[in-house]
């Protein structure tokens, strides 16, 4: 009987000491989803030209971490006309993302930007609240996000997630540090593209300040203002002009897009 209820006891103490995945609701995005964007850079100097494109694919995968279903998000970024005369750019983001908890367990960084070349893989072992890179182990907070996997995150909120000063705070591990970002929601703005003119959330998330972004808040997001919550534009004031990325395609959305205004 004794050895029955020290083997409750232990079990007990390991559940505690590592916690359940949290089942976090998602009706925003599924398998297959693809847009592009254009990308364009600004300045007094250049006026507005395109500089290069964008691609962010959703596809299941499967392969399983811990025995649980990912999705496997792939972002590519490369720069295009006389912008690969000076700067050339071809970069490609990876993150596999638990289907239910919408956390990473691996994400892979291949940076390539000028003469800058950065690479990089983290491991994440949610349980055990570890980051593993090619560098460095650290310890992180409970669901935490690589940059990829937040993005897709923030799309499954609603506005009843942000708190009474319009914010929402989210954790996400990059460079082997953990960042806390500030995510501030600015109103409604209808938004005016290729595509068509969308009713958007604008989304204002804290950035690190340094040698690309001048202040906390450089970047605005435009969001769908319906369940998808697709992100329609992005505009970042960087030292020297500014970047915007406009959507120009989209394939395979969840939901009907009632946020755009019919012609």
């Amino acid at each position: 009987m004794l050895k029955k209820l020290l083997l409750l006891f232990f079990i007990s103490v390991s559940i505690s000491a590592f916690p359940q995945l949290r089942d976090h609701p998602n009706n925003a995005f599924h398998d297959k989803e693809f847009t592009r964007y254009s990308v364009y850079y600004s300045s007094m100097l250049t006026g507005n030209v395109v500089a290069g494109e964008a691609t962010i694919e959703v596809k299941s995968h499967k392969k399983r971490f811990f025995d649980r279903e990912v999705w496997h998000i792939v972002g590519e970024g490369k720069s295009k006309g006389a912008f690969n005369w000076f700067y050339k750019v071809r970069d490609r983001f990876e993150s596999f993302v638990d289907k239910e908890a919408l956390v990473p367990y691996l994400f892979i960084r291949r940076t390539r930007e000028g003469d800058f070349v950065q690479d990089d893989d983290v491991y994440f072992y949610h349980e055990e609240r570890k980051a593993v890179s090619r560098t460095a182990t650290k310890a992180v907070p409970e669901n935490i996000q690589d940059f990829v996997s937040a993005l897709f995150f923030m799309r499954t909120l609603s506005l009843n997630d942000f708190d009474a000063d319009s914010a929402y705070y989210l954790d996400f591990f990059l460079d082997d540090s953990v960042y806390v970002s500030k995510i501030k929601y600015q109103g409604t703005e209808y938004i005016k593209t290729s595509l068509g003119t969308f009713r958007c959330l604008k989304i204002a998330p804290m950035m690190a300040t340094g040698e690309v972004f001048a202040d906390a808040y450089p970047v605005m997001v435009w969001v769908t203002d319906d369940e998808n919550h697709l992100p329609i534009l992005a505009e970042a004031k960087i030292i020297v002009g500014s970047i915007k990325m406009e959507l120009i395609e989209y394939k395979n959305i969840l939901n009907p897009i009632h946020s755009l205004k019919a012609k």
